[in-house]
């Protein structure tokens, strides 16, 4: 059982601190590939995406870049829900394995808790095609910050 909601219906449902702590979602690279988030929770994240041309590496499937990104992402988000007013939170290691090319499909990642502590987290996701087919896997460690003024700044 999750606590998740559904996102599609508006985006006004979205909780004020979410959003602060992943930035407005479906904005700057998610809307580059066009994931769109669908379920949101500090157990839980799920969001789509349509594979099109404009995704496609020169073999004409999808770019496994796109997997990664997509990993990546929903890792995050679901990472910064749980953590909450804590911090925020920072990849540090994305391991993504492409196992199904996908030429065209509506494809969605649903991103789960391995482990969680203090200083860092480990998410799973899996992204399947609509027959339910897993066509990558991927998983993201990320490092809980706390002195968020600290990061990108000058000398670090």
């Amino acid at each position: 059982m999750t606590d998740g909601r559904n996102v599609t219906e508006t985006r006004d449902r979205v909780d004020p601190l979410a959003t602060v702590h992943t930035g407005t979602l479906g904005d700057g690279f998610d809307a580059l590939i066009g994931l769109e988030y669908l379920e949101l929770g500090p157990d839980r994240v799920r969001a789509q995406w349509t594979v099109t041309p404009s995704l496609h590496q020169p073999a004409g499937i999808q770019h496994g870049g796109v997997y990664c990104a997509a990993v990546e992402s929903v890792a995050s988000t679901a990472a910064a829900l749980w953590l909450g007013a804590r911090g925020h939170v920072v990849g540090v290691n994305n391991s993504t394995d492409f196992l199904r090319a996908t030429r065209e499909a509506t494809l969605t990642a649903v991103a789960t808790p391995i482990f969680r502590g203090r200083t860092q987290q480990l998410w799973e996701v899996d992204i399947t095609d609509e027959q339910q087919r897993t066509v990558a896997s991927g998983r993201v460690r990320l490092a809980n910050i706390s002195d968020t003024a600290r990061l990108g700044g000058p000398g670090r």
